[in-house]
């Protein structure tokens, strides 16, 4: 029978269908394949084909910039939805309100090799990925005009991806996206009103329960959420409570990238290469021109950077788009069971 669960998080209710369900094998046939150009722009020896790099991890100290012998390679979006220059120039158009689209739209090459994926990467090579996608951040939120970075992956066409070579995006906007907006309103009246972190209680809910506990070490926790929107959705928590993904230690770093490399082949191997996004939730940019006074106040008691996984297995559709309602067909607690089966699989 079907059941509505709140997401405590987002402040949403979400429909589990199970009536509906499918089996891992059903699901899998979604088709996620990336029309493959005559070229790949993001392969060594096409470094002259993109933008020149931002920034180049692991190349001998006398390579050339813009060359090969890279590891991890950040340039800009050669097509960005933002643009770094100008000014904000915020004003009214009669009840409609505008501003210029400052922002920066970045793209992380995250290893030479084009076959490779976040399972098949080595968890030292994820390590320098993740301390990329930290340093960026920490950079961008230099930059005054900026209230919010978002690090995010397109897996697969029906994700969003356009290149098969495996690459993440970054682009910091001006303002906070609804969204994120909505997950630190629902953080802050928790803290109101508990004085506690509302990812924290979450956390240990789930832990005590271990019904949707996929995988942990002793820095994260790999769970499905609660009231999770799409099949095999995944959350990945900092045990330590941190606002910010800049607050992350290099031992976290390390733990992190285990869970991640995990989490991803447990997926794949349930769902066979299942197209998906991936999203970096973190605090915005408490530093950010023109944000309200005060209104950051508890923001390092309130919230909690995270991690999302959220496998495209079915479609959004006219119910979803009208309603903000999801429908998911597989109960998180089933998902659980199937990616703790093959825990130690080859």
């Amino acid at each position: 029978m079907s059941e509505l669960r709140f997401d405590l998080i987002q402040g949403r209710w979400v429909i589990i269908a199970t009536d509906r369900s499918r089996r891992p094998h059903d699901l899998r046939s979604v088709s996620q394949s990336v029309t493959e150009p005559s070229f790949c722009p993001f392969c060594p020896g096409q470094e002259r084909r993109t933008p020149p790099e931002i920034l180049a991890i692991g190349r001998p100290p006398n390579g050339a910039p813009n060359g090969p012998g890279w590891q991890i390679r950040v340039i800009p979006n050669k097509y960005p939805a933002l643009s770094v220059e100008g000014d904000l120039e915020r004003r009214g158009v009669g009840l409609f309100d505008r501003m210029r689209g400052v922002g920066a739209h970045e793209v992380v090459i995250e290893t030479p090799e084009h076959e490779a994926d976040l399972g098949t990467l080595p968890d030292e090579h994820l390590v320098r990925l993740l301390r990329v996608f930290r340093d960026r951040l920490a950079d961008l939120y230099r930059d005054r005009r900026l209230k919010y970075v978002l690090i995010f992956k397109n897996q697969g066409a029906v994700a969003g991806a356009t290149l098969a070579h495996p690459h993440s995006q970054i682009i910091a906007t001006p303002i906070i996206p609804r969204i994120v907006a909505q997950e630190l309103n629902q953080a802050r009246q928790h803290f109101e009103a508990k004085e506690r972190c509302l990812f924290c209680d979450v956390l240990n809910e789930e832990l005590e329960r271990d019904e949707r506990i996929v995988l942990e070490n002793p820095h994260f926790v790999v769970l499905a959420p609660y009231a999770s929107r799409f099949p095999f959705e995944l959350m990945i928590l900092p045990r330590r409570h941190a606002a910010a993904m800049t607050a992350i230690t290099d031992e976290e770093l390390a733990a992190l990238a285990g869970c991640l490399g995990e989490a991803a082949r447990r997926l794949h191997r349930v769902l066979a290469d299942p197209p998906y996004n991936l999203v970096f939730h973190t605090a915005p940019n408490t530093e950010a021109f023109l944000t309200k006074p005060g209104a950051w106040q508890t923001l390092p008691h309130d919230y909690h950077w995270h991690l999302e996984i959220l496998p495209r297995l079915t479609q959004v559709a006219g119910f979803e788009t009208g309603t903000d309602f999801y429908i998911n067909p597989t109960a998180p607690e089933e998902a659980t069971r199937f990616l703790r089966e093959v825990e130690g699989a080859g």
